[in-house]
């Protein structure tokens, strides 16, 4: 008993010691903690500049993936140097504890560098702003909506819900498919019988409409025309037709296009060609 009581009374003097300063540290990192977001949000929305080239939804792409990668990395920050200070402050030498870190981190060097290498791509794919959270990319072969970027890796979303989480360090071949501007880019068969002029009036025609819908022309930068015979092919002469929408609205107005394209080609006559072939009898 007498064990326990000096006990209870070195620890209740530890505590008296030790403890407000503890709780105020805890107190004041969770305060950090909360309020970490709002002043890098508020920072990150001053500091970056406006560009013309840019619209506002781009704009804001981009302010978004910096503050995730920046809030992301504070508030790693607060938390370790909060674990530092409690155990200094409850009596334990750091120091050493540092030390041993620093050794362990020079013995694993040689298997952190994927790490390291993974950092500093992800470091200049969010300064060059090569593609931001909403943006659709594909990565190495794998392609969806970006949900999430940090210093070590890149969350996509495919069409089928998967997630593919690709390491930044690994990121060979990043094309984005919804930075400035997206462009439709549609090849159509049409019959060796069709007459081509025809066609032409009536693909641009349907092209203009589009563009000229109230519902459609705040996605439409250039309307749908035709810009050139593509190929010859075996059962069908191969036109390309080329417009202009905002970001992520390429798949949306050539989907709109494609049914009213149809619409029309039936309305005046114009068939679709079919495999066909040639049979020669000798008499």
């Amino acid at each position: 008993m007498e064990i326990l009581q000096k006990f209870r009374q070195s620890a209740l003097a530890w505590f008296m010691s030790h403890g407000p300063r503890i709780v105020i540290i805890m107190l004041a990192a969770y305060l950090l903690y909360r309020f970490s977001f709002v002043f890098i949000e508020r920072f990150i929305r001053q500091a970056v500049k406006s560009n013309h080239f840019l619209t506002k939804e781009a704009e804001k792409k981009r302010e978004d993936t910096l503050i995730g990668a920046f809030d992301g990395t504070t508030k790693v920050l607060i938390w370790v140097i909060t674990v530092i200070m409690i155990l200094s402050e409850g009596g334990i030498n750091v120091g050493p504890i540092l030390a041993a870190a620093g050794v362990a981190g020079l013995a694993l060097g040689f298997g952190a560098q994927y790490l390291i290498k993974d950092v500093i791509s992800g470091l200049f794919i969010i300064l060059e702003n090569q593609y931001r959270v909403g943006d659709v990319v594909c990565l190495n072969g794998d392609c969806g909506v970006v949900e999430n970027i940090t210093l070590r890796m890149t969350v996509l979303r495919d069409m089928d819900g998967t997630v593919h989480h690709v390491s930044n360090g690994e990121v060979k071949n990043a094309s984005n498919m919804s930075k400035y501007f997206s462009r439709v880019n549609i090849n159509v068969g049409i019959s060796y019988n069709e007459n081509l002029e025809k066609v032409i009036s009536v693909v641009n025609a349907v092209g203009k409409q589009l563009a000229e819908d109230p519902e459609w022309a705040p996605h439409i930068i250039k309307p749908m025309e035709f810009l050139r015979i593509d190929d010859f092919a075996d059962s069908a002469v191969i036109i390309k037709i080329l417009g202009e929408t905002k970001p992520l609205k390429q798949w949306d107005v050539a989907g709109e296009f494609r049914k009213r394209l149809k619409m029309a080609f039936d309305k005046d006559g114009i068939e679709f060609p079919f495999p066909q072939t040639v049979v020669h009898i000798e008499k």
